[in-house]
């Protein structure tokens, strides 16, 4: 009988070291689950800001068709006062800024954390092939009835801004 006793205090020790051990596993597999799950909160919330900017480059392409379709550009002032016009009247949220240094205008807007850019370049063509070529190449003109539209998407994500662009050619095709 004394030595089942004997036996059993060793095991209480030895109880003691397995539940230290158990206790720390536990402990680390908890600590590695809240990181897992911290981390994929951050890549959703990425993925859905990077969800929202693509529609938001779609949504000013959009408008930019849409002014093209409902309106005529005869000269670049023309088309200078009635993209601005178009903007302030049909861009979500208040215009924030505007530029008008010509030859390009541009316009900027924010719907939530999100700065959107519209700008509108003018586009040089080859005199002779037509083709669309860099402003101020040699032998080249100024192309009024074309503009290189690009939109421009940024936001913040944590300490970084994160940018995205979309750039697309929009001609007058009803004159």
């Amino acid at each position: 009988m004394f030595n089942f006793f004997k036996k059993n205090k060793k095991c209480g020790g030895f109880l003691m070291v397995e539940m230290m051990i158990a206790v720390s596993i536990i402990s680390i597999l908890v600590l590695v689950v809240m990181s897992v799950a911290s981390k994929s909160i951050t890549v959703s919330r990425q993925a859905l800001h990077v969800s929202q900017a693509n529609f938001l480059l779609e949504e000013g392409a959009e408008v930019v068709r849409i002014f093209r379709d409902n309106n005529s550009w005869s000269s670049g002032t023309n088309f200078t006062n009635m993209f601005y016009n178009f903007a302030v009247r049909y861009i979500p949220s208040s215009i924030s800024s505007w530029t008008t240094s010509l030859p390009y205008m541009s316009f900027g807007n924010l719907v939530g954390i999100f700065t959107r850019t519209v700008r509108a370049d003018p586009v040089s063509r080859d005199n002779i092939t037509n083709d669309i070529v860099a402003n101020g190449a040699s032998n080249s003109s100024v192309d009024s009835g074309t503009k290189l539209m690009t939109i421009t998407v940024s936001w913040p994500e944590g300490e970084i801004t994160v940018t995205k662009t979309l750039k697309f050619y929009i001609m007058d095709i009803f004159s």
